[in-house]
């Protein structure tokens, strides 16, 4: 499913009060939320779907592929997704 696929969702959902782009923009805003939730406090959890919080990844040593030249690869922060209950029974 994709972004356009899920808004068409949400109108179902919603009803007939809610037009394409009243879902696109509830999509938007939860979307947004959890952004800034994360940049805020490090973690977002909705209980049942799932977690975003932030991980740190340690500084390592790679390899560039094309030169097989070792390069140091610099520590850095990423999101992470953990599954929650209610999601991970959906997918069995």
């Amino acid at each position: 499913m994709n972004k356009a696929e899920l808004i068409n969702e949400i109108q179902k959902i919603k009803g007939a009060d809610c037009t394409k782009a009243c879902a696109e923009r509830s999509l938007d805003a939860v979307l947004q939320a959890i952004i800034n939730g994360v940049a805020k406090t490090g973690s977002v959890q909705l209980i049942g779907f799932g977690t975003f919080s932030v991980t740190a990844r340690a500084a390592r040593t790679g390899v560039n592929p094309k030169t097989k030249a070792k390069i140091n690869i610099p520590a850095s922060k990423s999101v992470k997704f953990r599954v929650g209950a209610k999601l991970k029974n959906v997918a069995k």
